[in-house]
């Protein structure tokens, strides 16, 4: 896939998850766009690494909300009462995933959240 189709690709996929989760408004969607743009250059680098973009665009955007306290996407599919979120899995790597960390237990592929 070229370069433009990895990150619209990947802008789907947050975006997808980002509104399964009722966080679809404009500033996250700018945030996402801001995230989109970064990865750019990154991609311009190492063009071999598009495989990787879609799961560091979403961790990019969920650090970014992390710094303003906000806990994206927060995991509903275990039985742990205390509020955490999902991870991406693997870190780097094709095929992302958000997983449940505490209960070790893969929820859904990134842009796949219900």
């Amino acid at each position: 896939m070229n370069e433009p189709g990895v990150l619209l690709t990947a802008r789907a996929m947050v975006l997808h998850d980002l509104a399964a989760r009722g966080f679809n408004d404009a500033a996250m969607v700018s945030l996402l766009e801001d995230a989109i743009a970064e990865r750019q250059w990154w991609l311009d680098q190492w063009p071999d690494g598009a495989e990787h973009i879609a799961g560091l665009v979403a961790q990019d955007v969920q650090d970014r909300l992390v710094d303003n306290r906000i806990r994206w996407p927060r995991c509903t599919a275990c039985d742990d009462l205390h509020d955490h979120e999902l991870r991406i899995e693997p870190e780097l790597g094709p095929n992302p995933h958000w997983v449940c960390e505490r209960a070790g237990i893969t929820v859904a592929p990134l842009g796949q959240l219900t």
